[in-house]
């Protein structure tokens, strides 16, 4: 595994405001690195950098072996795009929005076109060539980012929050077209999110930044599966459970997390093992649920955390999970602290570690 990028104590001030000191990181290759922090911790600027929008004011930075001066952040230009967190598309179709790029690097019409198309269908938006950019959802509109940072075939892809305050199926789209570019034309994308579960489900490595310091890298496991006092810092690590693995009979795990609680996961793991649920993965309900989900279970509300369009509930099952609901089913079941619920999960949406 080569390096790609990599920041030798790379400094950035804004006046007197530093946001990155002394940072250090290498990126991998045809990885997939999430950049992991809470505000205001300098993601925002380390990926500028990187993408040679920014340049920093002390430090050393390495694109592809080479070191990084004034005549090299063109270079660096061609060969990355980024995605910033707030779209900012032009004011007019979706076609011309992504034809922008390649039109500027001189990419013949019919070539154009086919990139388009394929960049489009990427992010399940074909058939939308023609549609007024701005007039779309917010969800479509950053996918109409991503597809007009896809259709240059660059080799570094970098996301900034790319799904924040999207809803699940746009969520759901933006993180498998990440997946598929990342596995098929062996991009290397590094993404800053604050959403631990995706940072779980896509990345290869996690890197935590506090203050504007790297202060930790790992994988999953490395990071998760320790406890990483970093993380907990600043991130809510829910429903994550510890416990002994077996392989089923058909071919699935069962996971004993103590007090007479298993859990059912597809991952084939045997031994200890670490394994996390997304509360928004757990349907609820105020009778039994029928349902094909290997999970279920029946417990009592002991928490209640309004999120204004949703609602957060800690329920006892013997050990305490969080479930995430809409606010509409939450007052449509009429729950209340104490009130018994059932619950459950596909075994597909249990994570192990």
């Amino acid at each position: 595994m080569s390096c790609f990028i990599e920041f030798k104590s790379v400094t950035k001030k804004y006046g007197e405001i530093v946001a990155l000191s002394d940072t250090n990181l290498k990126v991998i290759k045809g990885e997939i690195l999430t950049i992991i922090g809470p505000n205001g911790s300098g993601k925002t600027t380390l990926l500028k950098i990187m993408a040679g929008i920014d340049r920093p004011n002390s430090g050393e930075f390495y694109f592809d072996d080479v070191k990084v001066d004034s005549n090299k952040f063109n270079e660096i230009r061609s060969r990355s795009t980024m995605v910033f967190q707030k779209t900012a598309l032009f004011t007019t179709s979706v076609y011309n929005n992504l034809t922008y790029g390649l039109k500027l690097r001189g990419y013949p019409k019919d070539k154009i076109k086919e990139k388009v198309a394929e960049a489009l269908k990427m992010v399940r938006l074909d058939g939308y060539e023609n549609r007024p950019a701005k007039k779309l959802s917010g969800g479509e509109q950053q996918r109409v980012s991503l597809a007009r940072a896809l259709v240059l075939e660059t080799e570094l892809l970098i996301l900034d929050e790319p799904t924040a305050n999207l809803d699940p199926k746009n969520v759901s789209i933006i993180e498998e077209t990440i997946s598929q570019v990342n596995k098929e034309k062996k991009t290397t994308i590094v993404m800053a999110t604050h959403n631990i579960f995706q940072a779980q489900t896509l990345a290869d490595r996690f890197a935590i930044l506090l203050d504007g310091q790297i202060v930790e890298v790992g994988s999953t496991k490395e990071i998760l599966g320790i406890q990483s006092k970093y993380l907990a810092s600043f991130a809510r690590l829910e429903n994550i459970f510890r416990g002994n693995s077996r392989v089923s009979y058909n071919g699935t795990s069962i996971i004993e997390i103590g007090d007479g609680l298993d859990i059912e996961a597809t991952e084939k793991r045997s031994g200890r093992v670490n394994l996390q649920i997304r509360p928004e993965d757990i349907l609820i309900s105020s009778k039994d649920i029928i349902s094909s989900a290997r999970n279920t279970f029946k417990g009592r509300v002991v928490e209640i955390s309004d999120l204004g369009s949703s609602v957060r509930l800690r329920i006892d099952i013997g050990k305490e999970i969080i479930a995430q609901i809409t606010k509409t089913s939450f007052l449509e079941m009429q729950i209340n602290i104490g009130t018994e619920v059932h619950l459950t999960f596909k075994a597909s949406s249990v994570i192990l570690f």
